[in-house]
């Protein structure tokens, strides 16, 4: 079990206590208002009676004191009751947003297999908050069944017939709207699956729209996104049309449930049985017991939704890890060796391969799937189907994964800037961040040896400057520069790269190579290429052929005597 799950999981259990404090007090509160609001028609009752039926203005100036009283106690206990209620909802949803969150960037991974970006980001956002909104649901359900439980008793007082219709109908129209709500969390479970579908093809096609104009592909991934949204328009229909038949019946049941107590009460008043300020009583009890009735049906579409929402949720968060979990930290210091046996994944057909400590190796590869999974490999991303991987001489599946990427950084060429300046996208200092302080010396260094000091100086503010999301103002070439600094900077012990450099000039490409060989000198790096600059800085290259070490030598030794290499090389 890794720190990051201990940690979530104490963020969550002291959470859940949190907002089982908060329901608490909220539904407490809610209680003394709907006690207030259903002592309200007694009362006036009351004042009906012994007050203005006697000509007593003494007894009428004390009731209405009275009621007086109870309209403030009332007005601030909701008041409160409702702070505590949507307090509880918003730090629900945000606990819950932080615990996807959480999974997701867990260094053992799997929370984002089969999802896109965009539906992960639904699952933290729309499902976290109808989750986050039962709280409010369950409190509201509380207030409503304490003042059907109130209005009961003092139907029960005024007339046991009418008492005992309260008693009994109630539970029955409960019933009632928890079966009619079944449609409606079927429907919104759906509705929330397609909506963050679309969410996830629409930040698809923003995040590759540069692509899509140069193929002139716009018009198909338009076309892609309007049938996936009239999907999820048409999931919603649904959902909407099932909330409203099952709000509308709920209604009419509630409707025909508050005549009959109407009905009965007038009856009884007809026959003598009910004074003149009973009845009022009980016709006033009975029209407040239409807000908790409704406020049941509300509840039970809240609840339905939260249901299917928190399905989502429970997903991701149950999630099962790409990669086995590990208690061995990494050894210190890190000599940076790694050494890979029998390893089967993707293209990698047991391979066995050696990348000795300090040196720079360069490895090229006649198939592009053989590097995917050598960089998943030594990513951790997954873990080999069969053989090992070794750090050091220590299986990587023994490693706690937090620690192992902070010693082991795989930096992908396709991996993304994020909104903001130049500086916080190469340095996560703060200072950076705010894009006032100029660079340290190390970030200037690496900036230099990556070239993206030259991306600063052709920017208007320098490294002030904003890149705007996923680094869209700057071309590709600068991208490249500015995710190969931030790689630099971060200096781990072993450094992976991925074509660092496939959309830069070739002057810049070598001066590129130079400045990463000096940058890391006595330090693991890797560069997985097939450009010939990089390789040729390199101390030492390996060819990975079908699979498997298909040469091994320097750049220079391998163009002269091996046609494969050059064909991977130099076509």
């Amino acid at each position: 079990m890794g720190a990051g799950e201990l940690s979530g999981r104490d963020v969550l259990t002291r959470s859940v206590k949190g907002q089982l404090r908060r329901v608490a007090l909220g539904s407490a509160l809610g209680s003394v208002h709907q006690l207030g609001e259903a002592l309200v028609p007694v009362l006036i009752g009351v004042v009906i009676d012994q007050a203005v039926d006697g000509q007593n203005a003494g007894r009428l100036a004390l009731w209405l004191g009275v009621l007086a009283v109870m309209y403030v106690t009332l007005s601030w206990s909701f008041r409160l009751g409702a702070k505590a209620g949507e307090r509880g909802a918003e730090e629900a949803a945000h606990t819950l947003r932080l615990a996807i969150v959480d999974r997701v960037l867990d260094a053992r991974g799997g929370a984002e297999e089969g999802r896109l970006p965009g539906e992960l980001a639904n699952v933290a956002t729309e499902d976290a908050k109808r989750v986050g909104a039962v709280n409010m649901a369950l409190m509201s359900g509380i207030w409503a069944i304490s003042g059907v439980t109130v209005a009961a008793v003092a139907l029960l007082v005024t007339s046991v017939t009418l008492g005992l219709i309260v008693l009994l109908g109630t539970p029955v129209l409960l019933w009632l709207g928890h079966l009619l709500s079944k449609p409606l969390e079927r429907r919104s479970e759906a509705e929330q699956d397609k909506a963050a579908h679309a969410s996830g093809v629409a930040a698809d096609l923003v995040a590759g729209l540069r692509v899509l104009k140069g193929l002139g592909a716009q018009d198909a991934a338009v076309e892609r996104y309007r049938r996936t949204s009239r999907v999820s328009l048409a999931a919603t229909l649904r959902s909407a049309r099932a909330e409203s038949w099952q709000t509308g019946l709920v209604l009419a049941l509630t409707g025909g449930f508050i005549a009959l107590i109407a009905l009965v009460g007038g009856r009884l008043a007809l026959d003598g049985s009910l004074t003149l300020g009973q009845l009022v009583s009980a016709v006033g009890l009975a029209l407040f017991l239409l807000g908790p009735l409704e406020t049941f049906a509300w509840v039970n579409a809240e609840l339905a939704q939260g249901r299917a929402s928190a399905a989502r949720v429970a997903e991701v968060l149950a999630a099962g890890h790409a990669v086995v979990d590990g208690d061995d930290p990494v050894a210190e210091p890190v000599r940076g060796e790694l050494r890979l046996r029998g390893v089967r994944l993707g293209g990698l057909d047991g391979l066995d391969l050696d990348l000795p400590a300090g040196q720079l190796t360069g490895i090229a590869v006649t198939d592009p799937a053989g590097a995917e999974a050598l960089l998943r490999c030594l990513g951790r991303e997954t873990d080999p189907e069969s053989g090992s991987v070794e750090l050091d001489g220590v299986p990587l599946t023994r490693l706690d994964p937090a620690g192992l990427r902070a010693a082991v950084l795989v930096a992908a060429h396709d991996a993304a800037l994020f909104e903001g300046s130049l500086a916080a996208n190469v340095t996560p200092d703060e200072e950076s961040e705010s894009g006032t302080a100029e660079p340290d010396l190390r970030t200037e260094h690496a900036m230099a040896a990556a070239r993206a000091d030259e991306v600063a100086d052709s920017l208007p503010h320098g490294t002030a400057t904003g890149v705007g999301e996923g680094g869209r103002s700057l071309s590709g070439g600068q991208r490249q520069r500015v995710l190969l600094a931030r790689a630099l900077r971060a200096g781990p012990p072993v450094l992976v790269v991925h074509d660092p450099t496939t959309a830069v000039d070739t002057v810049t490409e070598a001066r590129i190579a130079s400045g990463l060989r000096e940058f890391r000198q006595g330090r693991t790096t890797i560069v997985v290429t097939n450009s010939p600059a990089l390789l040729a800085v390199t101390d030492h290259v390996i060819l990975l052929d079908a699979g498997r070490v298909g040469a091994e030598g320097t750049h220079a030794d391998l163009v002269r005597t091996d046609a494969t290499y050059r064909t991977a090389v130099l076509a």
